[in-house]
């Protein structure tokens, strides 16, 4: 078994984590926050990596719990801790791996909340072209309610990556898999809006950049930025913005295509998931709908 040094093998897995696995940056510094804090429990509790067995960890899991951590938040610390335990025991950080024959925690399944499809119609129609800003507004709404994908995915898109003859967009999802996404007729018109010589290249001025959305200064779009879009838009049509952010538009996207009729599997290969299962949460969420509306509408469903 090679020495310990535990941050030395933090600091590997999430090297690991970036290379092998195609982790996003965010996600790899939420499991080294996670992991770093076990450790710190560890170091109070006068214990060494070698030293834990599947007591000694569901004892830390139980603190989590009684801490008021949420959680969705403790199952992701335990897929962070059951990932370092079984990279050190492949490396030969350790002989055994303290986890090993514990089941992993189910994250709650929270089914999204839409916005009403009338809703998106109001916030898209009620930007007015005027400006650079109003331009790139408009295609960032119609792009994120149009193909459905995730923020990191859009302020990941660059001009390369729009293909208007074939009416495709190319995005990069998790893990560093790329698919295709189809350019819809409302998206096609915003950003031929948005490329003109009135849009983007206001925007852009002397730098060079290939993102396709850009903030005030010529830089790409961040995630924060494009959140605060979302957020001043939405105000500015009258619809509350206090949980309003741009994963929303997913949902309704998603939401509003299958209750068109859209097929399941369609839907998935859309949004990029790799289980059929999570793309199942908004069939879940259309069969909810269904029956809040049938509670209304039927004479005799509320006797």
């Amino acid at each position: 078994m090679k020495s310990l040094d535990n941050h030395k093998i933090l600091d590997e897995y999430a090297t690991w984590l970036a290379v092998e696995k195609g982790r996003r940056p965010a996600t790899r510094e939420a499991y080294v926050r996670d992991i770093n804090a076990f450790l710190s429990w560890l170091q109070k509790e006068h214990l060494g990596l070698v030293q834990v067995d599947s007591g000694t960890y569901e004892n830390y899991i139980s603190a989590l719990r009684m801490s008021g951590m949420a959680e969705s938040s403790v199952a992701r610390a335990d897929a962070a801790l059951k990932g370092f335990f079984t990279y050190a025991l492949t490396e030969r950080y350790l002989d055994s791996d303290a986890t090993a024959s514990l089941k992993g925690i189910r994250r709650p399944r929270n089914l999204p909340k839409p916005l009403p499809e009338d809703g998106v119609i109001k916030l898209l129609d009620s930007i007015s072209l005027q400006t650079p800003f109003d331009r790139r507004d408009a295609a960032l709404l119609e792009f994120l309610y149009g193909t459905g994908c995730r923020v990191s995915e859009l302020t990941g898109v660059t001009l390369s990556d729009l293909d208007f003859t074939e009416l495709l967009v190319k995005v990069t999802g998790k893990g560093a898999k790329q698919r295709l996404v189809t350019i819809g007729s409302a998206l096609l018109k915003a950003l031929g809006e948005y490329l003109g010589s009135e849009g983007r290249p206001k925007l852009l001025g002397d730098h060079a950049t290939g993102a396709l959305f850009l903030n005030r200064r010529g830089n790409p779009l961040t995630r924060q930025g494009v959140d605060l879009i979302v957020r001043k838009r939405a105000l500015a049509a009258g619809l509350s913005a206090t949980h309003l952010s741009a994963h929303v538009f997913r949902h309704s996207c998603a939401t509003h295509m299958l209750e068109h009729g859209a097929d399941i599997r369609v839907v998935q290969e859309l949004l990029g998931h790799a289980s059929i299962a999570t793309t199942q949460a908004y069939t879940a969420l259309t069969a909810s709908s269904l029956r809040r509306e049938y509670l209304d509408a039927h004479p005799r469903a509320n006797g």
